[in-house]
């Protein structure tokens, strides 16, 4: 069994030791190190190297998008970030996952819910539940973004359509088998259409298909 490294980063010292033994307990899961605010956690990532950060948002010295946009960015970062927030509409989840964020989860989920995230966001998929979609079309429609920004847009061009309509429906928050059974095709190859899709665009991972499916107007928020 491969040991998911996890860092947790948290000015609060309670959360992180909450989080250390919830997580430590899992077979599968080692917490690796903890960080006491942004600008830590982007040294930790560096010197730990761990394979998943569960990333507060607000920190001092240097707050969790800005952090996670310095790992996210560099050329050999494959680390997942995990953003953790007390509140559910707390406004910066959107920034976060353009910050290339690959899942959003609140700190008072259950010990399974964390874990399992973490299992996800491991394994190259995304956090990206519809309470989470949600805000994310919120959100975009809040900051005005119903302008297709053009250099975005072209790289659609580069998809097929079939892989167009399947990053329309990741965008809607439908999950592999969702879309396979959407489309009657089997799921094998909605995996592969995915692949495809962020290969072509250079994306990390479904979260960020979907943040690049509105900011080029390929999916629009409903009444806007």
């Amino acid at each position: 069994m491969t040991t998911i490294r996890v860092l947790i980063a948290d000015d609060q010292v309670m959360v992180r030791q909450g989080f250390t033994v919830l997580l430590d307990a899992e077979p599968d899961i080692e917490v690796v190190g903890q960080a006491v605010d942004g600008l830590d956690a982007v040294g930790k990532v560096a010197e730990l190297a761990p394979d998943v950060v569960l990333m507060d948002i607000r920190m001092p010295v240097l707050g969790g998008i800005d952090a996670t946009r310095r790992i996210t960015a560099a050329s050999d970062a494959a680390v997942k970030v995990l953003v953790l927030t007390t509140f559910d509409l707390d406004e910066y989840v959107y920034e976060a996952l353009r910050a290339g964020a690959s899942g959003f989860l609140l700190k008072d989920a259950s010990a399974e819910e964390l874990a399992q995230a973490v299992r996800v966001v491991a394994a190259g998929d995304a956090l990206l539940a519809p309470s989470v979609t949600r805000r994310l079309i919120a959100e975009f429609s809040r900051m005005g973004g119903s302008s297709p920004r053009a250099p975005l847009k072209e790289r659609v061009g580069a998809l097929t359509e079939r892989e167009t309509e399947v990053l329309s429906l990741v965008a809607q928050g439908l999950s592999n088998a969702e879309i396979a059974e959407r489309l009657v095709v089997a799921e094998q190859t909605v995996k592969t259409h995915v692949s495809r899709i962020l290969l072509k665009l250079g994306l990390r991972d479904r979260t960020q298909a979907a943040v690049f499916a509105y900011e080029t107007g390929l999916v629009r928020p409903a009444g806007y």
